[in-house]
């Protein structure tokens, strides 16, 4: 009972609520139970049990959480046309923001899946803008094509289960998913750390779903690496996408969406599985019958662009086709037999499925009463989890464990949110038994975030042929990371669908790890993608065995700039979280009862005057959603950033320099991304760029004046967790320098932060520092010509956060900084986002 008390009483303090037990589930007790040793850290895991869901946004699933970067980011970025991030425009001229989606009193969750291929991607992206939302992210159904669902969000009410296992573990809000395109690519990261078969500027590059899933895939998977490393592992579903007999409904539950990318890798052998040869031979007709298609379009085609795009296509389903007929000719068991007993063990691993289970391909119907009528529904007759349980239970659990939904249960927008039940169960699994609890990780993401609009900014690649997209440090190249229309033409994509530009990173996804050492309700906002994960198990095995397993697909650019999720643990201190464990018949029939509900309608359509009360009130405006009040504890980071800039000696250019030190956390110090936006330019359009600093070094770039009208420089700069700089003036305005330091106590920082301050002119200057945020008041100095000075502001009561203005009086030359100090120990989430302080 102790460690429930403490829970409850560090909720209340963080969230200064009343009555706030009365908001903790009372489910929460399992996991208070189940204690690991004293003193035991992460590296005392024995298993890792990793599960990538489907298709949703951070925002859309997550945004009202309390403490995690969501709707009340207070520094969310501006777009082109001086509109908050929150206010989307079309090409129409209609203006929204995002809205509630009501999961039980309207037919949401039934409405299907959102434009997420490549181009829908990048066109929402947009340069950087990340503007194109509404336009790109129009649904296909024509029903539905005039509601602006890209902005639809949950709620807790919508999605208890997920924001209780958000409170009981840790949150991670800077994830993002890997690739700007569909569910395969970013799989292919996820398990191989790349989407091309040689690491190469000139290599292919599999950008689209079908592109991979057409098999024979030969770059090294890392459980390829895991298996020659002596490392026992697993993929489990409940049946594979090799495989037929099942209806589509059917396959929608037991089936495994092909969503385990090695069944694509030649290695894998996946053609020795039983059921491939039906499923081949299906296939080949349906290409066969595809063939038969082009083939006629192609006779009745005149357009020169259109010819050469069906030439290709022909090209590639004959090369298919080919390839298939070579398949079946050596499928089924006869191959098994063959594989070498290495290659049985990868095939084993793989493609681990329930077929002990008489039930695993059965389904059975689900009657229930709806509106007074009785209704009827399947669901799996057999335990979709039925080898993950059983080995679990007879303590055969691998060390790394994939999962592997089927549709239904993958959280995809197809399928309603029937997922919840699916995690619920695995962790209901877990921690069955407390001493596989004591010694397991569980990693709980998404693939892509489908086509809803989550309002952080990408932090991309930039084009290594054209400087104005953004650099790197020396030796850091984005070459890998970039690909181009002619790769697209080369791989199919015809000359509309084909989009050059960053592979990624794209969109904030959701990702929640439990386990006894992530526990009571933290987010960590250090910046991860989907090749965080293998170069977590990478650093695991390195420093729990001293083996190199190390991942040779992953970029230099993403070891740059994505942590590897060590900074989301901390040794155990007594203080734990449990969940509600979901009946999943009563579950899945609750959310199907809302299929026949009204079409939502509870979006507007925002007016000038409502856009500006977004703009000047965003955290307050009644039209947009707001987060749960309160802050959380939050993950000590690497970070040690810096972004100032100022006038060159001729005042013909601004210069700005961007810094990620390595003076505070040594060898742990992490490299970052600064996007830098350009406003006011002559064009008048915003110009984006993400410059990529390793750590310890840093990067500087010249702006010229002429860029911007009438010279009058506008430059806003964002980093991660909430790391933001502003600089605005002109050449007649008066030269100040101001840099930023991290006041220190010995070899420690304090929490504070240092404003030094140079007036470089020969006139004296009236300087003010303003807190715009944190109530530290404004100090004012008066500085003679070329003198210097320096301000401490003391950010104790604000928990190391800090926003403050520089102003020169009589001039219009403004540099605001805004961010959090990093000492190396943990804190708490910004209090400003929070509602614990006003402004």
């Amino acid at each position: 009972m102790e460690t429930r008390r403490n829970f409850l009483k560090l909720a209340a303090m963080l969230s200064g609520a009343a009555g706030v037990s009365e908001l903790i589930p009372d489910s929460i007790q399992r996991a208070y139970a189940i204690e690991p040793e004293p003193g035991s850290s992460y590296l005392d895991a024995k298993h890792i049990v990793i599960l990538m869901q489907e298709n949703r946004s951070f925002d859309h699933a997550l945004g009202t959480l309390q403490g995690v970067r969501g709707f009340n980011d207070p520094r969310a970025i501006r777009l082109n046309n001086g509109n908050s991030v929150f206010v989307q425009t079309d090409a129409a001229g209609n203006s929204y923001a995002p809205w509630r989606l009501d999961i039980q009193d309207t037919r949401i969750t039934w409405m299907g899946s959102l434009p997420h291929s490549r181009q829908s991607q990048v066109d929402a992206w947009n340069g950087g803008r990340h503007d194109g939302w509404l336009d790109a992210k129009r649904s296909h159904e024509a029903e539905y094509a005039g509601i602006p669902t890209t902005m639809g969000y949950y709620t807790r009410e919508d999605l208890p289960f997920y924001y209780s296992l958000a409170d009981a573990f840790t949150v991670c809000d800077q994830h993002y998913c890997s690739v700007m395109s569909s569910t395969t690519p970013n799989r292919s990261y996820f398990w191989t750390g790349t989407i091309r078969d040689e690491q190469n500027a000139n290599a292919k590059v599999y950008m689209r779903n079908e592109e991979i899933e057409c098999g024979g895939m030969t770059w090294k998977t890392y459980p390829e690496r895991l298996q020659k490393a002596g490392i026992r592992w697993k993929s489990y579903q409940n049946e594979l996408t090799h495989s037929s007999g099942l209806g589509e409904e059917e396959y929608a539950w037991l089936g495994n969406f092909g969503d385990n990318p090695l069944e694509f890798f030649a290695t894998y052998n996946v053609q020795a599985y039983p059921g491939s040869i039906a499923y081949n031979r299906e296939r080949l007709a349906s290409l066969e019958q595809y063939l038969k298609k082009l083939k006629h379009t192609l006779t009745t085609e005149r357009h020169p662009d259109a010819t050469a795009h069906l030439h290709a296509q022909i090209g590639i389903n004959r090369s298919q086709i080919d390839r298939l007929k070579m398949v079946l000719a050596d499928s089924g068991e006869g191959r098994y037999r063959k594989l070498s007993p290495q290659e049985r063990a990868l095939h084993d691993s793989a493609l681990t499925t329930n077929a002990d289970d008489p039930d695993y391909r059965t389904t059975k119907q689900l009657r229930f009463q709806n509106g007074g009528k009785e209704q009827r529904m399947i669901v799996p007759e057999g335990d979709v989890l039925h080898q993950f349980r059983k080995d679990v239970n007879e303590g055969k659990l691998p060390t790394v464990s994939w999962l592997i939904a089927s549709e239904r249960f993958s959280d995809h927008p197809s399928s309603a949110w029937y997922g919840a039940w699916y995690v619920s169960e695995v962790m209901d699994i877990l921690t069955k038994n407390p001493e596989v609890w004591k010694k397991t990780i569980f990693i709980l993401t998404y693939d892509e975030n489908d086509g809803y609009f989550d309002h952080a900014p990408s932090f991309v690649a930039a084009d290594p042929k054209r400087p104005e997209t953004g650099r790197s440090s020396d030796g850091v190249s984005t070459a890998l990371d970039y690909t181009y229309i002619e790769d697209e033409l080369r791989q199919g994509a015809s000359k509309e669908e084909a989009r050059g530009g960053p592979i990624g990173m794209a969109f904030r996804v959701p990702m929640i790890i439990a386990s006894p050492w992530s526990r009571g309700g933290w987010v960590n906002s250090q910046l991860f993608d989907h090749t965080s994960t293998l170069m977590f198990l990478e650093q695991f095995f390195q420093s729990k065995h001293g083996e190199t397993v190390r991942e040779e697909n992953i970029s230099d650019w993403r070891r740059t700039v994505s942590g590897d999720l060590t900074s989301v643990f901390r040794g155990y201190d007594a203080q734990e979280a449990g969940l509600d464990y979901l009946d999943r018949d009563k579950f899945v029939i609750g959310i199907r009862r809302a299929r026949d509900k009204e079409i939502p309608s509870n979006y507007r359509k925002l007016n000038s005057e409502q856009i500006q009360d977004v703009n000047h009130n965003t955290m307050h405006s009644e039209f947009t959603p707001h987060q749960e009040k309160g802050i959380r504890p939050s993950c000590a980071l690497p970070y040690e950033l810096y972004a100032d800039g100022n006038l060159n000696a001729d005042r013909s250019k601004f210069v700005l320099r961007m810094t990620a030190g390595d003076t505070v956390h040594g060898k742990r110090a992490s490299g970052v991304p600064f996007n830098v936006y350009l406003r006011n330019t002559k064009d008048k359009q915003m110009r984006v760029a993400t410059y990529t600093v390793k750590a310890g070094d840093c990067l500087k770039e010249e702006f010229p004046l002429a860029l911007f009208l009438e010279e009058q420089y506008s430059i806003d700069v964002h980093s991660p967790n909430g790391f933001y700089r502003s600089f605005a003036g002109g050449a007649q305005l008066s030269s100040l320098q101001v840099q930023t330091a991290y006041e220190r106590r010995g070899a420690s920082l304090t929490g504070n932060i240092q404003v030094n301050l140079l007036n470089t002119s020969e006139r004296p200057a009236l300087i003010s520092v303003e807190d715009n945020s944190y109530h530290t008041g404004t100090v004012t100095k008066k500085l003679a010509g070329g003198e210097k000075a320096s301000v401490i502001l003391d950010l104790q009561h604000s928990h190391c956060w800090y926003d403050f203005t520089v102003k020169c009086q009589h001039t219009r030359a403004t540099a605001r900084f805004a961010g959090h100090v990093e000492t190396g120990r943990s804190s708490y989430s910004d209090p400003l986002m929070g509602g614990v302080i006003s402004v």
